[in-house]
């Protein structure tokens, strides 16, 4: 059945056409929302308000531009309204009161930042992006592009990623948002260098090995022997000297090697080990990691771990909560092994 004849029996109410319609792009649409939202939960709760607004609307829907482009419109304006209207999940004080950590060398602003699980992507950022796109699909679902976005003006914000990333031209960005392609243009040159500036902020970036590779392994199983036995010094030797440590929605940020390993001589006492359980995020290496309580019988989660690359060493390590768990398909607590 043609996208024509579903928008008619949709138009006349029938639910399984709308959807059948609309779900080829559902998950795009998600992955668009969690760029410009930097929520896993936020961005579930707008793509639900998207598609009831399209629902509504098929009436209105005057197929000028494609089905996609149109939910795309809704897409971004939805977001648009949510980042004028709610507030962002509140920073949270450090909550390990066995623990006292070093003083952090700075305090990180997106702490409303959350994982994307790789298992929900589906072929979201796999297809080629168009010639008019500037970054990698995989690239622009890294943790530390979604961060840099995240310090943009809302609307700057929309026009990068529909133009750079989704690869729209810039007539149709201005018909999405309702302005002229000069501010389109105008916005998207602002976006750029401002993007480009939170980028450098974090240091230069050699590439990271292929996903599942024979390099990104080796360093990965490195990473989980050191951090399961508590080696703080094998931990730091396979950091890049301008490593990053951050724990949203804790503000707390840890710059530098000696920093790192400040924080994690805290963190690795000889009474505490940690089991990591491996999976992906943003296209990145990532475990549930989990902590054996006193009695050693229970292995409760204590958060997820996310792996940023540069070459053959880590430059970034994120630490999310234990209610992230569930979204990667991980258990809040393992048994004793």
């Amino acid at each position: 059945m043609t996208a024509t004849d579903l928008l008619a029996r949709a138009r006349a109410g029938d639910g399984d056409a709308f959807r059948e319609l609309t779900n080829p792009h559902r998950r795009e649409l998600e992955v668009h929302c969690y760029r410009m939202l930097g929520s896993v939960q936020d961005a579930e709760d707008v793509l639900q308000e998207i598609l009831l607004a399209a629902w509504q609307g098929l009436n209105r829907f005057e197929g000028r531009a494609s089905v996609r482009t149109w939910l795309y419109r809704i897409a971004t304006n939805r977001c648009l309204n949510a980042l004028r209207s709610a507030g962002r999940r509140p920073i949270k004080e450090w909550d390990m009161t066995e623990i006292e950590p070093p003083e952090p060398t700075r305090l990180g602003e997106v702490t409303w930042l959350e994982p994307f699980p790789d298992a929900r992507l589906g072929d979201a950022v796999s297809s080629m992006p168009g010639p008019e796109a500037h970054y990698e699909r995989t690239e622009a679902i890294s943790l530390a592009f979604v961060t840099a976005l995240q310090l943009l003006p809302a609307r700057q914000r929309a026009v990068l990623v529909l133009r750079e990333v989704l690869a729209f031209r810039a007539a149709e960005v201005a018909d999405m948002l309702d302005t002229t392609t000069d501010s389109v243009n105008s916005a998207l040159k602002r976006a750029r260098a401002a993007l480009q500036r939170h980028m450098s902020a974090t240091g230069e970036s050699d590439a990271p090995p292929a996903p599942t590779s024979l390099a990104e392994r080796s360093l990965v199983a490195k990473f989980v022997r050191a951090y399961e036995t508590g080696d703080v010094e094998a931990l730091v030797a396979l950091l890049t000297d301008d490593v990053l440590v951050s724990m949203p929605p804790i503000p707390f940020e840890y710059h530098g090697r000696e920093s790192v390993a400040g924080f994690y001589d805290s963190l690795m006492r000889t009474d505490r080990r940690y089991h990591l359980v491996p999976t992906r995020a943003n296209g990145q290496p990532a475990f549930g990691a989990y902590l054996s309580d006193p009695t050693g019988q229970v292995r409760h989660g204590s958060g997820l771990l996310v792996l940023t690359f540069s070459g053959d060493h880590i430059s970034a390590i994120t630490r999310f909560e234990n209610t992230a768990l569930p979204w990667f398909g991980l258990p809040r607590s393992l048994p004793a092994r």
